[in-house]
């Protein structure tokens, strides 16, 4: 787990070496410090009798002169300590998002379900900060506190090892109470990031779904929900927070009742005669570092005890192998756009679910138009995806072009199959730049074709900017068909083998749709099209039409023969047209 996350270091690996020696540096010059005011305070004690000679003002501004140049050397390290730190822990919060972006663009829509998006969201953003945080202590921390405590210690027993002692009892109960501490606050934490993934998909479903929010009047209904969801979150917190917070009293009482069995201990010293003065100050000050030290692991652990969770959400991110995969020796050539369905049954669910497609079997021949239709839940979207390997059958094989799907490199074979998918994505940005996601090279005339053969240049040529026109997130300012018209222009921009267009024409009048359907007919004629619709008028001219019913092929035929043999087609056409053909049917 820590070794999947300290790859993601990097071109940061020097200055995260380098951080722990620069702490080291400043964590020697603080232990010698207390030792040299030792050495002064002897000095003057050892000339009272006799008054300060010029000598002794001599030692002593040697021992001023070399503490002075040891503080500055302490507060040296500690700024380039910080400085190498926090520019470590933010390079490796950067590469470390950069890795999860990159890993979940391999994910297959399987993987992406087994997460949700809220939960990948808060793991790249809400998780990776505190894992950035818990870096960036341990980093600066775990060598210096460890080495306060230690050297502190040793310096103890180089001075009074009768007293010494104090300080290792004080340090393990110390250190059990930390433990203890650790353990109680961790699974709170757990469920707190956990909270925030709901919190998360809360807030994205209803930014998202605002319109619909607003229309049906549930400002206030979509308020509470956030608001228990907030709770939640806030409640774990709490919880975790009030165990965090007990640590450093805890923490404050060990060390005041050692500093005072110290002054008692010492003191009595002092006047049986066994101990200086110069030694109990040295002893004192090497209490507070050995405390100190403590009281960094503390709040290291602390960091850590947070970070945890969020290092193992963000873990199985990093090492979840997505369910489709490239094949080691892969086809890089899609020869045409036939598409044949070989036995195909699937499972969202793998092997024992419950099957969405059952046992289909079925060929459509390069630059054949095939209809697809079916009552909700016939699995007609789940059927197209897996032509490009959105999800992979489970029995049974898809080829396109004569070849088994998985036998393609997947950026070959979406690249020869675009989908329109139900629903339509744009991004912020220019319709041109939207567009030239289907070819990122594409020239202006180009992008122009393509949206007349989808007839979006209708609307286009009436916009301010026409091609420049900015659609903002999620192409809120155009209207649901020309959304519809948009994508399928970005498609066409492809120049795919096969063409899926799933219900992508549903907001268009039929006039267009008509229309859009003409201009495949004519300009991609050897470019196999799938046209999945809920009206009849959509398909009726197609080649052929595929009939899905509870995921399975109910007919497969022309119009004609199905309005003969098909009752499923024949009931849903003459619910359609009343039992006859409609004007636009006519038109």
């Amino acid at each position: 787990m820590f070794k999947t996350l300290a790859k993601c270091v990097r071109q940061y690996k020097t200055r995260t070496l380098l951080t722990p020696i620069v702490m080291t540096g400043e964590a020697a010059m603080e232990i010698l410090i207390p030792f040299m005011m030792t050495k002064l305070i002897g000095v003057i004690e050892s000339a009272q009798g006799t008054g300060l000679t010029s000598g002794d003002f001599r030692r002593i501004a040697v021992f001023g002169a070399i503490m002075f140049g040891m503080a500055c050397l302490s507060l040296l390290c500690g700024i380039l300590g910080g400085k190498l730190a926090s520019e470590a822990s933010a390079g490796f919060a950067a590469n470390l998002r950069e890795d999860l972006y990159r890993k979940i663009q391999t994910y297959s829509f399987e993987n992406v379900d087994k997460f949700s998006t809220s939960s990948l969201i808060t793991r790249l953003t809400t998780d990776v900060s505190t894992v950035q945080n818990a870096f960036m202590m341990l980093i600066r921390m775990l060598v210096r506190a460890p080495l306060l405590f230690v050297f502190a210690a040793i310096m103890s027993f180089v001075i009074s090892p009768s007293i010494a002692w104090i300080f290792l009892v004080s340090a393990t109960l110390l250190g059990l109470l930390v433990v203890l501490i650790m353990r109680k606050v961790q699974p709170n934490f757990r469920e707190m990031f956990k909270k925030y993934d709901k919190l998360n998909s809360v807030a994205q479903e209803n930014l998202t779904g605002i319109r619909v929010v607003k229309s049906y009047v549930l400002e206030e209904e979509e308020i509470k929900k956030y608001r228990k969801a907030t709770q939640d979150a806030y409640d774990y917190s709490v919880r975790a927070e009030k165990i965090m917070v007990a640590m450093m009293p805890t923490v404050q009482i060990v060390m005041y009742a050692t500093m005072l069995i110290l002054l008692a201990v010492g003191g009595v010293g002092i006047i049986g005669g066994s101990l200086e003065i110069a030694e109990l100050t040295g002893l004192i000050s090497y209490s507070t570092q050995i405390l100190s030290g403590i009281m960094m692991a503390a709040s290291v652990l602390s960091f850590v005890a947070m970070a945890k969770p969020a290092v193992d959400r963000i873990a199985e991110v990093l090492v979840e192998e997505s369910t489709i995969e490239n094949p080691v020796s892969p086809v890089t050539e899609v020869v045409d756009g036939s598409v044949e369905f070989d036995r195909v049954s699937f499972s969202y669910a793998g092997e024992g679910g419950a099957r969405v497609l059952e046992d289909v079997r079925l060929r459509i021949e390069s630059g054949e138009t095939v209809g697809v239709i079916g009552g909700t839940g016939s699995a007609k979207s789940t059927l197209v995806s897996l032509i490009p390997r959105l999800y992979d059958a489970t029995e049974g094989c898809v080829k396109v072009g004569g070849r088994d799907v998985r036998e393609y490199d997947l950026e070959t074979l979406r690249n020869a199959v675009a989908v329109v998918l139900q629903k339509n994505v744009l991004f912020s940005g220019s319709i041109a730049e939207n567009l030239r996601w289907g070819k990122e090279d594409a020239t202006q005339e180009e992008i122009e074709f393509a949206a007349r053969q989808a007839c979006a240049d209708e609307f286009i040529e009436r916009l301010p900017d026409g091609y420049g026109y900015d659609l903002g997130q999620g192409g809120v300012n155009v209207s649901g068909g020309q959304k519809q018209r948009l994508c399928i222009a970005r498609a066409l921009l492809k120049r795919p083998k096969v063409l899926i267009l799933d219900d992508s024409t549903s907001a268009v009048d039929m006039k267009t749709d008509a229309k859009i359907r003409d201009s495949l007919r004519k300009y991609a004629p050897e470019v196999t099209k799938l046209i999945i619709a809920q009206r009849i008028s959509s398909v009726r001219d197609a080649d052929r039409i595929l009939v899905l019913d509870a995921g399975r092929v109910s007919a497969f035929g022309t119009h004609d023969e199905l309005m003969e043999t098909s009752e499923i087609y024949r009931s849903v056409y003459e619910s359609q047209n009343g039992g006859g053909e409609s004007d636009a049917d006519a038109e």
